[in-house]
């Protein structure tokens, strides 16, 4: 029974898309053994359909030389698209996505960085949900270093990337900072922080997590309507937590 005095919240189930973020330790897992089951499993365990993966490596020595996008998406069943941010160790270093739906479309932009410090990229699919609605779904992990001269760049290069989409955008990824930093206050100026930035979900260390910087937002606010959030931590598969967030495509 409903509860009195509170509207039922109605949803129609083919326009909600339910989306992760999850930065997967470069695939090792807490304990370095690069169980790649382990990780898909976590991951299936919360029926994303579509998933941003931070600290991916392609073909690198340390993960011998698997396609760690391309293997996640044969154990989930999804899609897979890899963006690189730079070459490493013999190999390459970036962004995943995995998609439930079919991808239509990829772009993969990299993001400005300055002297010595890791490249960062922007990584985009288009996708088609089961309502024939078209979202862009990007995925994206900022600078980590204690200046935030990087990530303030890349976050005002995001904006600039977003400014007049042509369709609903969800953005999701590690931007290694939260509520209180401009590079956030940046990104919440233009974008609907659907993670929940006035709610305490902290993402790092995974053990015993302190700090909420793995976000999903959305753009334009009037498009999205929040179903769920919550944060999934997992001690083996990783030292982040995932975010999870069910949204549901506002028909207007």
């Amino acid at each position: 029974m409903q509860p009195e005095g509170k509207a039922q919240l109605i949803v129609d189930s083919k326009h909600v898309v339910r989306v992760m973020s999850f930065n997967i330790l470069h695939g090792a897992t807490t304990k370095g053994n690069f169980d790649l089951d382990y990780l898909s499993r976590m991951i299936l365990k919360y029926k994303p359909d579509l998933v941003a993966l931070q600290e991916v490596d392609y073909r690198t020595n340390r993960v011998k030389k698997m396609d760690l996008a391309k293997e996640l998406g044969k154990r989930t069943g999804m899609a897979s698209i890899f963006g690189k941010a730079m070459d490493y160790d013999d190999g390459e270093y970036g962004e995943a996505i995995l998609s439930k739906y079919g991808i239509v479309k990829t772009r993969n932009i990299p993001l400005p960085y300055s002297g010595e410090n890791e490249p960062r990229t922007l990584l985009e699919v288009m996708v088609i949900l089961p309502s024939d609605d078209t979202i862009l779904f990007s995925g994206t992990h900022l600078d980590h270093l204690e200046e935030g001269i990087d990530r303030l760049a890349q976050a005002r290069m995001i904006n600039e990337v977003y400014a007049d989409p042509l369709y609903p955008v969800i953005l999701a990824g590690d931007f290694n900072c939260g509520p209180g930093a401009i590079p956030f206050q940046l990104l919440e100026d233009k974008w609907f922080v659907a993670s929940g930035a006035g709610i305490t979900l902290p993402t790092y260390p995974s053990e015993h997590p302190e700090s909420a910087i793995d976000h999903v937002m959305c753009r334009p606010r009037a498009a999205f309507r929040v179903i769920s959030r919550e944060v999934a931590c997992d001690l083996v598969a990783s030292d982040h937590c995932a975010v999870i967030v069910s949204l549901e495509l506002i028909k207007n």
